[in-house]
């Protein structure tokens, strides 16, 4: 059985350095190994772990931007904005490095009002595969120069070339939040989530999940507070203020256990009920529990599947891919790889996919099998 290197860089230079040291050899890149599961099972010879690039490399709380060296937890980063009562408006479910967030796109509810990672971000150096080091954006916000790399590599699950450091937006963290919640059905929790908007009541965080909708209102103690009292008096007497922990709930959906099957994808809007009523269908149909935690106005949905057998989880994936083709497994339950294909039917822009690959990585050294079967 061949030996696995392992390479273990602290600076950009050694970033390097393993790239070309490796040159040959498939690699694997381990963040906080926190996504290592999210679609295909990588092949490779060598693991590049980042988690030694970890550093601040600048923070300017004038100018509300920060940046960090890619393997800095984002926990790490939002305590030390704290201080300066700053935050990076992601709230991910798994405790994730900066680049591992835009390496998988990842974000949590509060999307609905900031987006994801590829919103935040301003500015990235990537490392390709043959050591060539390239920059884009920079430190100040409107910054135009060069191609937009941030978003390119955002979504790549480390198939492109190795982030090795992030440039990112600031917002100021608010002084006091809240959450109303609403026992209600998927159509009603869009209606109200709806009403809710349109009425200027600005949530920074609309979500479904375990038959109720969560609304959180962030700012000044007086101002969430007078916006608290106002949604009440709209979602009608079944609100209530909700603890804080109610979001940890959330993440649990998201984050799955031992055992669990956990995928995500994207529709319409529109979709959240008939997703639903899919997922309903299908869980009961193959004796599994399903629970689900929905952006429904990022049309962002995480479904967690419990219990029963991988065929059976797998049937569940199925059908979910039928009738939404990106579904992306980010958690397998053991024997599930099996039973399912990583990925199911490529998308339109599969061809264009395959020659941006072939253009940063044309050995195929990078994330090799992550996106297999198609490419």
């Amino acid at each position: 059985m061949s030996t696995v290197t392992t390479y273990r860089p602290s600076t950009l230079a050694e970033l390097r350095d393993a790239l070309v040291d490796s040159e040959g050899e498939r690699v694997a890149i381990a963040g906080g190994g926190s996504a290592a599961d999210w679609g295909g099972a990588p092949q490779y010879d060598a693991v590049l772990d980042t988690t030694g690039m970890s550093g601040l490399i600048s923070y300017n709380p004038t100018d509300m931007t920060v940046a960090v060296q890619a393997g800095m937890p984002l926990a790490t980063l939002q305590e030390t904005l704290a201080e300066n009562a700053q935050w990076v408006a992601l709230d991910p479910a798994r405790a994730a490095t900066v680049g591992g967030l835009v390496a998988t796109a990842d974000a949590g509810p509060v999307r609905h009002t900031f987006g994801t990672s590829r919103d935040s971000v301003i500015g990235v150096t990537v490392v390709l595969a043959d050591g060539t080091v390239a920059r884009s954006g920079g430190h100040v916000i409107k910054n135009v120069a060069g191609y937009d790399l941030a978003k390119l590599f955002h979504g790549s699950l480390g198939t492109l070339g190795v982030l090795a450091e992030v440039v990112l937006r600031l917002h100021p963290r608010p002084a006091a939040t809240a959450t109303l919640a609403v026992p209600c059905d998927a159509a009603e929790a869009f209606d109200l989530g709806g009403r809710l908007i349109h009425a200027s009541l600005e949530p920074v965080a609309v979500e479904y999940c375990a038959g109720r909708l969560l609304a959180r209102f962030d700012g000044t103690a007086g101002g969430v507070a007078d916006r608290l009292r106002r949604a009440r008096a709209l979602a009608g007497p079944d609100a209530a203020e909700a603890p804080a922990h109610v979001w940890d709930e959330v993440a649990a959906v998201s984050d799955g256990s031992d055992g669990d099957t956990v995928v995500r994808l994207g529709t319409a809007p529109d979709r959240t009920p008939s997703l639903t009523a899919l997922i309903a269908r299908e869980a009961a149909a193959h004796a599994v529990t399903a629970a689900m935690t929905s952006s429904p106005f990022a049309g962002a949905h995480t479904v967690r599947l419990r219990g029963g057998t991988p065929a059976a989880h797998a049937a569940v994936v199925t059908a979910l891919r039928t009738e939404y083709p990106a579904t992306t497994v980010c958690r397998w339950t053991a024997g599930l790889r099996d039973e399912l294909p990583a990925w199911g039917a490529p998308p339109p822009a599969v061809a264009v996919m395959r020659a941006v690959k072939h253009a940063f990585d044309p050995d195929d050294r990078l994330g090799s099998g992550r996106f297999a079967p198609w490419f």
